[in-house]
């Protein structure tokens, strides 16, 4: 029964793929509505036994599944799981033990939150534990004496070498202000004290004496904060060594200095090193035009070789070219010409390499690689129907605004015939703040391409990657200045053809729903058409409605971020501008999202009613922020290109 389970899983999207190429050259819109099948695939310590997620065909069930990795067919063990959760955090605490944070699935937009919950299995499906979550009374082997644990439960990491044991950071519901770290031992479920500060919701980082030596992150005022423990105290850290931005990562391999990431001033991160206490700080790799993103590391002792930016299309700089793992990471790069290989993790002696390889028109594969005879062996494909030369290449480029901002956008260009004066689709991605737009395989993006339309995102101010004042220019910038960057980026497509300026329309979710309606709005005559997909459009409604408002950190955020003047955000809030819209509407919108509410949407719906402008409707029972129901959002992708089809598709005359 397992067994068959594990391979209909593994082999329904293959038995579709001489479907598919039967169909035509149109691709089908499934294809891109399917969740992946297998993800955050994790390797155990002796480099036996591989961990993965799996996502059951009916793309609503998951589980946590193990395999040996020369049998990728046949699971040892199958840990499924409720209906919408997944294992958003998967660590191998033995070689026979796992640990996994559990997460629910509540929109396609949002990534998976994690529930607090963190139980534990042996590799067979044994000995099942449940360590720490809210319902720590009702079952599990230390049921008696958790009946405190309420709160969040999170996986910071484990000793090395791997002994049973791995660091749990917890936050109480409560909110009492203390964040507070772990030694646990998954096996006997018992844990003991070792970082404690009163400042809630930091992240720890551990040192070579088993206790933890950094705590960082945003405090309640939203301010972002790094203490260091010294003696028997937490010292908050200056704002000279802090910088602009400042999070330690590792010990170095002498356990005497720490590989950090740092910005000096507001402009983009760079990877140094430095002596624990703050001296000695030492860049390894910086580039002017954005931060440092990936870093690929060695084999324990950890120690940075490569490093990409978080701009344009990833390429590696070699910090140590002629380190052994950096000659193999090379030599890798050149058997997959065109993708991004990234080492993602080694066995605990080094001797078996977990990566993958992917780019903007493959969504990804996993290999093993032996270190000793180089033999690389492939484990699975995250989304085995799709077919890499069937997808669009996506170009990231830079232009410049009005007022001479240089802005990163990425062009998702059709395959076709012609590449230039295309049928446009502008897609803003959400946030706004702190997110960004890359080179990699984007669904939305690739099924707009499929379809003939070429597509602009843009990494308006606001978005990450590119430091600290970049992302504050944003602030309080949501209907004026990053609308000014949307429109400035189809002005110039259009000015360098790559658009039709008489085919464009708008399609975001999220802050990107509230764009689509925006832009318009802001640029008269400039869309065919507008779609908002979960969007927000009444922004007041934000601190009444929403799961955001609800911390006290996450109203200063909003504070900071949009404002808290009603009379300023209603001003540029869709619901009350409707009369400056002048674009057919599409509303999608889910009816049990709690970070856009179905309020917005109604509330949109409502203000075009009463202007007598129109627009159509989709709504599902069931699904929160963006559509996670394959079937839902098959029927979604229909529609939007269908809509979009109406307006700027092949034959309809513009003017």
């Amino acid at each position: 029964m397992l067994k068959r389970f594990v391979r209909t899983v593994l082999s329904a999207a293959c038995l579709l793929l001489p479907a598919a190429a039967a169909a035509g050259d149109l691709i089908p819109v499934e294809d891109f509505a399917r969740h992946v099948l297998v993800s955050d695939p994790t390797l155990s310590p002796n480099g036996q036994y591989v961990a993965v997620n799996i996502n059951d065909v009916d793309g609503e069930s998951h589980s946590l599944a193990v395999f040996r990795v020369n049998d990728t067919t046949h699971p040892v063990s199958l840990l499924r799981l409720p209906k919408y959760e997944t294992a958003a955090d998967i660590l191998w605490v033995s070689n026979t033990r796992i640990v996994v944070a559990k997460g629910k699935l509540e929109g396609s937009i949002e990534k998976p939150y994690l529930t607090g919950e963190i139980v534990a299995t042996d590799y067979d499906g044994k000995r099942q534990d449940y360590l720490y979550g809210f319902d720590s009374t009702k079952y599990g082997t230390r049921a008696s004496t958790r009946g405190t644990d309420e709160g969040w439960g999170f996986i910071v990491g484990r000793p090395t070498p791997a002994n049973g044991h791995f660091y749990m950071r917890t936050r109480g519901w409560n909110n009492n202000g203390y964040s507070t770290l772990y030694d646990v031992d998954a096996t006997r479920n018992t844990r003991h004290l070792i970082g404690q500060i009163e400042v809630d919701d930091m992240s720890f980082m551990v040192g070579a004496d088993g206790q933890a030596r950094f705590a960082f992150g945003r405090n309640d005022d939203d301010q972002y904060v790094v203490y260091h423990h010294e003696g028997s105290r937490w010292n908050q850290m200056s704002s000279a060594q802090v910088g602009g931005s400042f999070s330690p990562i590792h010990f170095t391999p002498d356990e005497k200095g720490i590989y950090a990431n740092y910005a000096a001033g507001g402009g983009p991160t760079s990877l140094v090193s430095e002596d624990e206490n703050g001296n000695n700080r030492k860049v390894l790799a910086r580039a002017s035009s954005g931060s440092i993103g990936d870093i690929q590391w060695t084999p324990y002792p950890y120690q940075p070789f490569a490093t990409t930016l978080d701009t344009g299309v990833p390429t590696f700089t070699y910090i140590d070219p002629n380190l052994p793992v950096a000659k193999l990471h090379r030599a890798l790069v050149l058997k997959f010409p065109g993708e991004y290989v990234d080492f993602l993790q080694f066995s605990q002696d080094g001797s078996e390499l977990l990566f993958s390889a992917s780019s903007d028109r493959d969504p990804g594969t996993y290999y093993l690689i032996s270190t000793q005879n180089y033999k690389v062996s492939k484990l699975f494909a995250a989304s085995p129907w799709i077919d890499p030369a069937k997808m669009a290449e996506r170009r990231p480029m830079r232009f410049k605004t009005h007022d001479g901002k240089e802005l990163e956008a990425i062009l998702t260009v059709p395959n076709s015939a012609t590449q230039t004066n295309l049928p446009m689709v502008l897609l803003p991605h959400g946030g706004p703040i702190g997110i960004n737009d890359d080179w990699f395989f984007d669904e939305q993006a690739q099924f707009l391409a499929s379809r003939g339309y070429l597509v602009l995102q843009v990494n308006f101010r606001g978005s990450s990657s590119r430091g600290t004042d970049f992302v504050e220019s944003g602030y309080r910038q949501w209907g004026t200045g990053i609308q000014d960057d949307l429109i400035d980026s189809v002005k110039w497509a259009i000015a360098q053809k790559y658009a039709d300026p008489n085919r464009i329309c708008v399609f975001g979710a999220s802050f990107g729903g509230y764009s689509a309606l925006m832009a318009p709005i802001r640029a008269p005559g400039m869309f065919k058409c507008a779609v908002g997909y979960a969007g927000v459009y009444d922004i007041p409604m934000l601190y009444s409605k929403g799961d955001t408002h609800q911390s006290k950190s996450g109203r200063s955020a909003m504070r900071k971020e949009i404002g808290d003047n009603d009379a300023a955000l209603a001003a540029i809030s869709p619901v009350n501008l409707v009369d400056k819209l002048d674009v057919p509407v599409l509303l999608v919108h889910g009816e049990d999202d709690k970070r856009a509410p179905f309020a917005q949407a109604k509330a949109m719906r409502a203000a075009l009613d009463a202007a007598h402008k129109p627009y159509e409707w989709m709504s599902k029972p069931g699904e929160g922020h963006g559509f996670y129901s394959e079937k839902d959002t098959v029927e979604f992708l229909t529609k939007l290109q269908d809509f979009i089809g109406k307006y700027i598709g092949p034959g309809v005359k513009t003017n």
